[in-house]
């Protein structure tokens, strides 16, 4: 594909910055091998590839980590997200990706003014009786400030940074651009479905950038905690929030961050890891729609040992189909059941091929491991863990809602565990997965599956002949066609034409060297120099031809 067909030259100078840094930290051959040297050397961007000593000392986990940190906001969330990963990359890659913050030195509130002002479409005075101007928090996409409503109700603002959204926007179209080169170049990594990692990505961070989403976000999970009085979700103010800022009601309490002050305040820690391990999974295992972060900044404890939870800006949606496959992974490891655990396993590869061999005898050593071992004993992060070096070890690829979901798992089991090192995930867990069982089978849910499959079946039936017809009358017409989708086959046919081009000219040019020969042995006709001027005439169209041809041998070695 050409490039210039699909990028505007307003990326140029993004990709030569990408690049630039990529070499710096010792990825020039990364770069070169997925064609973005030529786009650069075509544009007239020549780069020295002389790569830092410094940089290449470190481990390829780190001075990937430090060129994204280096590239800015997109690749900083691209590595967040690479981090959920544990499918793909082995614990030391993850580990440098759990580095990477969005934490970024805050922009003034000066240079905020104009555009909280166009939002708001109004003076902010005539809002706000106050503002702090000074950043509460600062990430890459947005940053927070502190202020009062004209009736004194504590707020928080989330402003987005001025300009962010069309830097963000430049390099989803050059990840978008390198995965097809990634796709294309490296066959062993197409089974990682690059592109389609990024076309979530870009799904993603989009409603990120759009905090309006987050905001309703927020009123989503109002109405799931609505009845729970020991989870506290913040207010929003719809009247003031929109893509560019949300304003929210502002939560006071201790920071999750702050566990010293949990006891000085007089909570209750065990509760505490009790109720937050019950509200997630009720987001999970209940309402299919989780908080996908829930790290120790995102939570505060509040007086009567209620938990308060911010920043929804990264949310998991679980389908139904998607938790009965949760729960039953989970019921085949408590029962040792290999069987259960492989069909599983297996639905989530797709149509990927597998060697179930492999993947059932690795089972079946896991398995073994936990087999005189009671279930309480173990952490659920550790088993999942091993199920994704079991996927990693097949070349098996999680579903990316299940990458989320194994990564607010294991954070979540890690704040629990901080506040009372006595928790078991599990424990909270069970439950939950008796009642998805429960529901399973409840009369009414029989039903519904049997009426959706009986429709389903009923549906085909009934639209067999209508497109048997179709198949019919495009076969008599002659407009029945069979693609074959094969990786590459269009570049090949295109270096086999060329090829055969070549091969033409060359036996065409060889054709005039003897036809001229043959013409200068016979007398007669026009001269020049005293030569016949036909032999000499194809003789130089064989010297052009073979110019060109050598030029272009030449020229295809170095691509």
């Amino acid at each position: 594909m050409i490039w210039e067909t699909i990028y505007a030259i307003r990326d140029l100078p993004r990709l030569h910055e990408i690049t630039t840094v990529l070499v710096r930290y010792g990825m020039g051959d990364a770069a070169r091998r997925l064609g973005i040297v030529s786009v650069l050397e075509r544009a007239g961007r020549i780069l020295h590839w002389k790569e830092s000593s410094a940089y290449m000392q470190m481990e390829p986990p780190e001075r990937v980590r430090r060129a994204l940190e280096e590239l800015g906001p997109t690749f900083v969330k691209l590595g967040q997200v690479l981090a959920t990963r544990v499918d793909v990359f082995p614990p030391g890659w993850i580990a440098e990706f759990e580095k990477l913050q969005s934490k970024a030195a805050p922009v003034s509130f000066e240079a905020l003014l104009p555009e909280v002002e166009a939002a708001l479409g109004r003076p902010l005075a005539e809002v706000f009786r106050e503002v702090n101007p000074k950043a509460f928090a600062a990430a890459s996409i947005a940053q927070v400030h502190l202020a009062e409503l004209q009736d004194g109700t504590p707020v928080v603002l989330k402003i987005r940074r001025p300009g962010i959204r069309s830097k963000v926007e430049s390099d989803l179209r050059i990840l978008s651009y390198i995965a097809r080169l990634v796709e294309s170049e490296i066959p062993e990594a197409r089974r990682y479905r690059p592109l389609q990692v990024v076309a979530q990505f870009r799904r993603s961070l989009l409603r990120e950038l759009d905090l309006a989403m987050e905001a309703r976000n927020i009123e989503r999970f109002t109405q799931n905690f609505a009845s729970d009085e020991t989870v506290v979700i913040p207010r929003v103010y719809w009247e003031w929030s929109n893509e560019v800022m949300n304003v929210q009601e502002e939560i006071k309490g201790v920071p999750g961050t702050d566990l010293a002050a949990v006891e000085g305040a007089g909570l209750d820690r065990k509760l505490l890891a009790a109720r937050g391990a019950d509200a997630v999974l009720k987001m999970i295992m209940v309402d299919g729609y989780f908080h996908a972060d829930p790290h120790p900044g995102n939570v505060f404890y509040l007086p009567g040992n209620r938990l308060g939870m911010i920043d929804f800006g990264m949310v998991g949606r679980l389908t139904e189909r998607r938790r009965n496959q949760i729960v039953d992974l989970l019921a085949g490891v408590a029962r040792r059941d290999e069987e259960a655990m492989l069909d599983v396993l297996l639905d989530w590869t797709g149509d990927e091929p597998v060697d179930e061999t492999k993947l059932a005898s690795d089972i079946g050593e896991f398995v073994f491991t936990y087999e005189n071992v009671q279930l309480k004993d173990v952490k659920l992060g550790q088993i999942l863990g091993e199920i994704t070096v079991i996927m990693r070890e097949n070349a098996l690829v999680l579903p990316s809602d299940l990458t989320l979901l194994f990564k607010a798992l294991i954070t979540l089991e890690g704040l629990g565990q901080q506040l009372d090192p006595e928790f078991h995930m599990l424990d909270h867990l069970a439950p939950f997965v008796r009642r998805v069982i429960g529901e399973r089978y409840r009369a009414s849910s029989l039903l519904k599956r049997g009426r959706h499959g009986l429709h389903g079946i009923l549906s085909v039936l009934t639209g067999l002949p209508r497109d048997l017809g179709r198949v019919l009358r495009e076969v008599r017409r002659g407009r029945v066609k069979i693609d074959l989708d094969l990786k590459r086959l269009d570049h090949f046919g295109r270096q086999l034409d060329r090829s055969a081009s070549r091969l033409t000219l060359g036996i065409l040019t060889a054709s005039l060297v003897i036809g001229s020969s043959i013409v200068m042995t016979v007398k007669g006709g026009p001269e020049l120099f005293g030569l016949p001027v036909f032999g000499l005439l194809g003789f130089l169209i064989a010297f052009v031809n073979s110019v060109w041809l050598f030029f272009s041998i030449w020229r295809s070695g170095r691509h």
